[in-house]
């Protein structure tokens, strides 16, 4: 994992905490099959991470320098093994907690491309079904927030607020 000045945890009102000094953020990648069946790629979190062997996507803290779209992709290559180019924007979610923020970014990916775990972070890196990723024991905030992310991913494929990447450096610019 890359050190830099968002790791920390910050501490809510209620007295819970969640890790990023500056909030943190995250990527869904959603690809479809040869039949047309949704997938997510999701990540099996190591053991020893924070609610480690759950599953959710990769993500983690911002630093006070990048946009939570840069950050999500820093986050992304740094825990995930593969090429994350020509994806398309869907959409951004955010939770915001008043002293922190979390944005999850939906991307549609061309193909069910091959990814795996780049750091230790990560037990392993799959692509689930969408009728199935309920089944699995995912991250308690990942869990609450997927009614929401699928049903942005099951809209229309293409709207006005999309952005494509084409090139190689992996942000789509500010949304």
């Amino acid at each position: 994992m890359q050190e830099g000045d968002g790791n920390g945890w910050v501490t809510l009102p209620d007295g819970s905490k969640r890790w990023g000094l500056y909030g943190a953020a995250g990527l869904l990648l959603y690809a479809t099959d040869e039949a047309g069946g949704g997938h997510v790629l999701l990540q099996h979190r190591a053991g020893w991470t924070h609610m480690g062997g759950t599953w959710g996507i990769p993500g983690g803290a911002r630093n006070r320098d990048e946009s939570p779209l840069e950050a999500a992709v820093r986050e992304f290559r740094e825990e995930v093994d593969g090429d994350l180019d020509g994806y398309t924007v869907l959409a951004r979610h955010e939770h915001d907690l008043s002293v922190w923020r979390y944005d999850t970014f939906l991307l549609r990916v061309p193909a069910l491309t091959p990814f795996r775990a780049g750091n230790s972070e990560s037990e392993e890196i799959r692509w689930i079904p969408l009728e199935t990723t309920e089944s699995l024991p995912l991250l308690p905030a990942f869990r609450s927030a997927w009614p929401e992310l699928r049903a942005d991913l099951c809209a229309s494929p293409l709207d006005e607020g999309e952005h494509e990447n084409t090139g190689t450096t992996g942000t789509s610019g500010a949304i």
